[in-house]
């Protein structure tokens, strides 16, 4: 479907996106909405089917064309998303974060406030992004293009890509440099400079990040990173056991 805005009203339900139902929840049908004009605040010109199928999206949120926007989605106030990119279903996207074109975000999601994300990102399911993270693209930037003039702001051979795995926990205030995955439900600390891969349930810190610890795909850590196997989380009975491949020690699940 299409339609310029798929906006309620301009009052926020609930008043903070903490306070959405959580992920999970009834979303109806399995559609995605396609904002095919350009908005930039005001009432809506014409239809809003967006509204009809759960999509929030607040009116002064910017949003080009060639976005799409799963549903039961809300999108807060001052949010300016980039097309073509592409958001999924039952996510939040948090007040004055922005979204680079060519951006992949999945279903689940929940992006804080003033997150800044970059072309070249992939962030999949059920990822908890904190306020203030930046993520980067380009390890050797620069203002002008070789030999003159203006660089270019659309993705370049320069531009590298950035991936999220399921479940993973991005910190207040981490910075993603580019060309890094960070592993499925791993998770990383407030304020740390990550610059290399991040294991699977790893916690890594600091400055640049290190793993210092593991955790439970329901978040509980297990202690230091020298966590002996088999390992069992006390909060949800989950175990795991300790595996070695080529980037180190990997913590991997075992039946419950």
């Amino acid at each position: 479907m299409s339609g310029r805005r798929g906006a309620r009203s301009g009052r926020r339900a609930g008043g903070s996106p903490s306070e959405q139902p959580p992920a999970g929840a009834p979303a109806g049908k399995e559609m995605t909405i396609v904002l095919t004009e350009p908005s930039a605040g005001g009432a809506p010109a014409g239809p809003a089917p967006a509204a009809a199928h759960g999509v929030r999206i607040h009116p002064t949120a910017i949003i080009e064309p060639g976005v799409t926007i799963g549903p039961e989605t809300a999108i807060w106030d001052g949010v300016h998303v980039r097309g073509p990119s592409s958001i999924g279903r039952d996510c939040i996207i948090g007040e004055k974060s922005y979204i680079a074109y060519g951006v992949t975000i999945g279903d689940g999601v929940k992006i804080n406030a003033h997150v800044y994300i970059c072309t070249g990102v992939t962030i999949e399911a059920g990822v908890l992004i904190g306020p203030g993270v930046i993520f980067t693209d380009d390890r050797h930037p620069r203002a002008f293009d070789d030999p003159a003039g203006l660089a270019p702001s659309a993705p370049t051979p320069d531009t590298l890509k950035t991936v999220v795995r399921t479940g993973a926990t991005v910190g207040a205030g981490a910075l993603i440099g580019p060309a890094v995955e960070i592993g499925p439900y791993a998770m990383i600390g407030m304020g740390a400079v990550v610059t290399r891969d991040v294991l699977p349930h790893a916690l890594a810190v600091g400055s640049p990040a290190r793993v210092a610890g593991w955790l439970c795909v329901c978040g509980t850590p297990f202690g230091g990173a020298a966590v002996a196997a088999p390992a069992l989380c006390k909060r949800c009975g989950r175990r795991y056991t300790v595996v070695y491949g080529p980037r180190g020690r990997i913590l991997s699940a075992l039946d419950r």
